[in-house]
């Protein structure tokens, strides 16, 4: 059920999160990749090449905003989404600054995350 061209990788220390959605983008029929941290992000990004990240802000080692910049740095096409739990409205807009396409805050609609992931590989496979 894999479709050609659209993968995603979940980036998250909380090993709750990243099989909540691996099984939801995985059963959707997405190319579905996990990181638990941000030095096994940076090489799954070389080694996979994800259209998406979805990147949690919080984890242990390297904070969101220094994995998001190494991850432009690597696949800067590869598009990415932010999570997080707190409302951190400076370090928000610093990742979209530095080119995440959009957030989401935890707890987060799963139904409205996938939406929104869907509506960014349908404008990225388009372009």
């Amino acid at each position: 059920m894999e479709r050609q061209g659209k993968s995603i990788l979940v980036v998250d220390d909380q090993v709750g999160i990243r099989r909540l959605l691996y099984e939801l983008f995985n059963s959707s029929g997405y190319n579905t990749h996990v990181a638990a941290n941000g030095v096994e992000a940076v090489e799954k990004v070389k080694k996979e090449s994800p259209n998406v990240v979805i990147l949690d802000m919080k984890l242990p080692g390297m904070n969101g905003i220094e994995i998001l910049q190494k991850l432009k740095d690597v696949s800067p096409q590869t598009k990415v989404v932010m999570m997080t739990a707190y409302g951190e409205k400076d370090t928000i807009q610093q990742a979209l600054d530095l080119g995440a396409v959009c957030h989401f805050f935890k707890p987060f609609d799963v139904i409205e995350l996938k939406q929104k992931i869907s509506e960014i590989l349908e404008a990225y496979i388009a372009n």
